[in-house]
């Protein structure tokens, strides 16, 4: 989503949404995200305003600041940036990938099962399983850090039995364009 993303050319505008687009905004973050509103009043205070950067591709980058907090492609799910993630890791469900599958990861290709499910991979156990359509972050072998927020293309149980095709489709990942702006 974010390969080749050139704030210059590819933002098209950015305009304060109105104050009730804010409050569903909010109410659909902590529906998404594995949040309280504690932890949502840390990341975006009610005080602060939130700008709506519209992007090329039907792109939404919403900030605080000048600083990118989500994003949103069409009317889809919230995705956290990698900062954000990387100061709550808590947000999203994490998957892993084993180390074979991280030079693939840092070039944006979508993660295949075989490497979630190997020895150095990582899916949530069977009583926290994952739909199809989660959004998730996606931890490398021995790295502390989410390297790539992505969603999935199957469920966690379908990861297991199949083993094959692709697993997440990967949104964001560390060293793409996103992950270079820090501000807007």
């Amino acid at each position: 989503m974010f390969k080749k993303f050139t704030p210059s050319t590819d933002i098209a505008g950015q305009t304060p949404p109105k104050s009730s687009v804010q409050r569903s905004i909010r109410a659909a973050v902590l529906q998404q995200w594995k949040i309280g509103p504690e932890t949502l009043e840390e990341i975006w205070p009610k005080k602060e305003t939130l700008i709506h950067v519209k992007c090329r591709e039907h792109i939404s980058i919403y900030s605080v600041q000048s600083v990118p907090l989500f994003f949103q492609h069409f009317d889809g799910p919230f995705y956290p940036t990698l900062r954000l993630l990387h100061r709550f890791p808590s947000i999203l469900p994490k998957v892993g990938v084993d180390r074979g599958a991280i030079r693939f990861l840092l070039a944006g290709a979508p993660m295949m099962c075989p490497g979630l499910t190997s020895a150095g991979g990582y899916l949530p156990p069977s009583e926290e399983a994952l739909p199809k359509g989660t959004a998730v972050a996606v931890h490398a072998e021995g790295k502390e850090h989410a390297v790539g927020i992505g969603i999935t293309e199957l469920s966690t149980e379908d990861m297991r039995k199949l083993n094959k095709d692709v697993a997440v489709e990967i949104v964001t990942y560390l060293g793409d364009d996103l992950w270079a702006l820090q501000t807007l």
